[in-house]
């Protein structure tokens, strides 16, 4: 007798629409969990390392000095962004509908759906096709993109610090642990180029999000094959990345001294840009405080000598700036003099 009532004026999608809902919550509540856990790793290395100079990079040339804490920072800040934008596309994601083939409510009221989606928890659609409208679902699934992004932006970052000629970060070698079949020195960064590839399926992912939206009139089918790949594989590669990376991040070795000696190596040609501006300050135009400095630092550059001896010695230079301002401008602790005060501006007032 009761089957009379089973499925009655429902359609497929206003069942599998509202429990997709709660799957997506269930799944979201693991992923901020985990993305959590990321952020505190990150600001615990932060801190660990927010004076541990290190030669900042531009276009993958040493430009000026930083701090790896101020690295990690950077990172923590943008895993907090990703959560925010985590918990508003799921909270957009926590929809259901019950309202017929064409959502007119033909055959079951708009009552009988807010007593339904109330009593799962779900917010009803507002309006509906045949579907919940999948601008939603392609915006959930670019949160997980991003979180996933982050993810790759420090695993390529890790890759990058652990190169041969660098070798200021690397990521965990464990006992026993093989690096190359063929050649026993190698130590490559499995994991991080692991995490820097499965970015980029969440990413195609998101693309395939997008191309659900448009659907032919009140409804086809043509995104729910889609879906039955794409939500799974992404809320479950979002959360193998998200402990993939924080795995990384809190066992990565890091080597301050390896930060010097690769912030030395040019010696001193990072302090060019300091050297033009207290030129300029001092009174030489700037066009010729460029060419003044730019000679020095090409002629360092091209036969490996020290910039700062030929800076010290420069006819020029000296006319202008005492060997104490010299020095001033030599001066690591110079450019770094702010570094608490980002530090506050990120992770606020430390008690």
């Amino acid at each position: 007798e009761a089957s009379r009532w089973f499925h009655y004026g429902l359609t497929s999608n206003d069942v599998v629409d509202t429990a997709q809902a709660l799957q997506i919550g269930q799944a979201s509540a693991l992923i901020a969990t985990a993305l959590q856990g990321l952020a505190e790793t990150l600001k615990r290395r932060a801190f660990e390392f927010k004076h541990a100079v290190q030669i900042g990079r531009t276009h993958g040339v040493h430009a000026e000095p930083i701090t790896f804490g101020l690295k990690l920072a950077l990172w923590y800040d943008e895993a907090r962004r990703n959560l925010e934008r985590l918990n508003g596309a799921a909270a957009e994601m926590r929809c259901g509908k019950i309202s017929g083939v064409v959502g007119t409510f033909g055959h079951v009221g708009p009552a009988a759906e807010e007593r339904i989606c109330a009593r799962l928890g779900l917010n009803p659609a507002s309006i509906a096709s045949q579907v919940i409208s999948r601008d939603r679902h392609a915006h959930y699934v670019s949160a997980l993109a991003l979180i996933c992004a982050l993810c790759e932006k420090i695993a390529l970052e890790v890759r990058h610090l652990q190169r041969t000629e660098v070798r200021e970060a690397q990521e965990p070698f464990t006992k026993g642990q093989k690096g190359s079949s063929a050649m026993p020195h190698k130590r490559n960064p499995v994991t991080s180029e692991q995490i820097c590839g499965l970015a980029r399926v969440v990413r195609a992912n998101a693309q395939a999000a997008f191309e659900n939206i448009a659907l032919w009139h009140e409804r086809d089918i043509s995104h729910s094959s889609v879906e039955r790949v794409i939500l799974p594989d992404s809320t479950i590669l979002t959360d193998y990345l998200l402990a993939k990376t924080t795995w990384l991040v809190r066992d990565m070795v890091v080597s301050p001294e390896r930060m010097l000696r690769n912030l030395n190596a040019t010696r001193g040609l990072i302090f060019s840009g300091q050297l033009l501006l207290d030129l300029a300050a001092a009174g030489m135009l700037r066009e010729q405080a460029y060419r003044v400095v730019q000679t020095q630092a090409m002629k360092a550059w091209e036969q490996e000598g020290d910039f700062r001896a030929a800076i010290e010695t420069d006819p020029d230079v000296r006319a202008l700036l005492t060997p104490e301002r010299i020095a001033q401008a030599f001066s690591v602790e110079r450019y770094l003099k702010h570094v608490d005060a980002i530090f506050e501006r990120v992770f606020g007032k430390e008690d």
